[in-house]
């Protein structure tokens, strides 16, 4: 079988498409043939060894997929070859077969496209859990999503409308802004690129309290750090709530007198942590978005997709932030 996979500390252009010997599952394992792998930050970062996690070489990228079980192991009574699944794992997917431990594994819905199924799981219940455990969403809530069009971002304003908050979304430029409307955001507000002066970090706390409303933002959803959180925070509202999500802008410093002012929190977002701790939590979690998929109140949206020999011009694409949405690697 093929695999993309790292040898040596890198970017995508160092991955190699190799030939491996198919794996076989052990007890408590399902060998499954993968038909779509999503691409996510992590993915990113973990081939060039920033991430927290530092798999051991050769690795392939991608924790995110789904496909078809066609083996499985000792003990496994849950699963049967043919079953359609979602599958979670920190790297690994991009490949033809690959071994998950069973208890990993959630059902494809019948009618569910795997594209569509590889696209849930971490952008989604990432945002479950940051957004209700973390930022007590509620209805009527201003929410606050920088990076409002990718893939995590995207799911916020989707997620953030289905619990009735307002949503504002800030990204990048007008057709991320327009897709964003598309996912029900109700304000954008378009920021600049790159490091911000003292007078466009102003404007754009200006732009964001305009967009938010005279109260603030009850919840700001930061996925992007960099020069960008320190404006959306000074945007936000009395006992408001700061989730920190991500950094694809860069790690941001912070005044905290911002925090005394406001008597707001700061929060962080570990979605992968939280589903390793609280496996019943994370469950009902995705036991709701199953429901809210079904309903057609969040609809996943792929940007784009790459074979597996193309899958590094798939991690670049994610780390230049040129995708609306998210992007996926197909086996074909």
């Amino acid at each position: 079988m093929k695999a993309l996979r790292t040898h040596a500390i890198g970017g995508p252009e160092t991955l190699s498409l190799d030939e491996v010997e198919t794996p076989q599952p052990g007890p408590g394992q399902v060998r499954i043939k993968v038909k779509a792998c999503a691409v996510n930050f992590p993915d990113v970062l973990m081939i060039q060894d920033l991430y927290q996690f530092k798999p051991q070489r050769p690795y392939s990228p991608g924790g995110e997929l789904s496909g078809i079980i066609d083996a499985v192991g000792e003990g496994v009574t849950q699963w049967q070859v043919g079953d359609r699944v979602i599958a979670m794992m920190g790297n690994g997917g991009m490949a033809q077969e690959v071994l998950a431990p069973a208890e990993k594994l959630f059902p494809l819905p019948e009618g569910v496209s795997f594209e569509t199924g590889a696209s849930l799981l971490m952008t989604y219940g990432t945002n479950m859990h940051g957004l209700l455990d973390r930022g007590h969403l509620k209805a009527g809530d201003t929410l606050l999503v920088l990076g409002a069009a990718g893939g995590v971002g995207l799911a916020a304003v989707e997620l953030g409308k289905a619990y009735g908050a307002k949503v504002v979304a800030a990204v990048s430029s007008e057709e991320k802004a327009a897709a964003a409307r598309e996912h029900g955001a109700d304000e954008t507000v378009i920021y600049p690129r790159g490091n911000l002066d003292k007078d466009q970090s102003k404007a754009l706390a200006e732009a964001f309290k305009a967009a938010c409303g005279p109260e603030g933002a009850n919840v700001i959803y930061d996925i992007i750090g960099g020069d960008y959180s320190e404006p959306a925070l000074r945007s936000i509202a009395w006992e408001g709530r700061f989730c920190v999500v991500g950094f694809t802008a860069g790690i941001p410093r912070m005044p905290l007198n911002l925090t005394l002012l406001k008597s707001c929190d700061v929060c962080g977002v570990f979605w992968g942590a939280f589903a390793a701790r609280d496996p019943k939590a994370n469950a009902a979690h995705i036991a709701k978005l199953f429901d809210l998929l079904k309903e057609g109140r969040i609809r996943p949206r792929v940007s784009a997709t790459f074979p597996l020999e193309r899958g590094g011009e798939a991690i670049a694409m994610l780390g230049a932030r040129a995708a609306i949405g998210k992007v996926v690697v197909t086996m074909g």
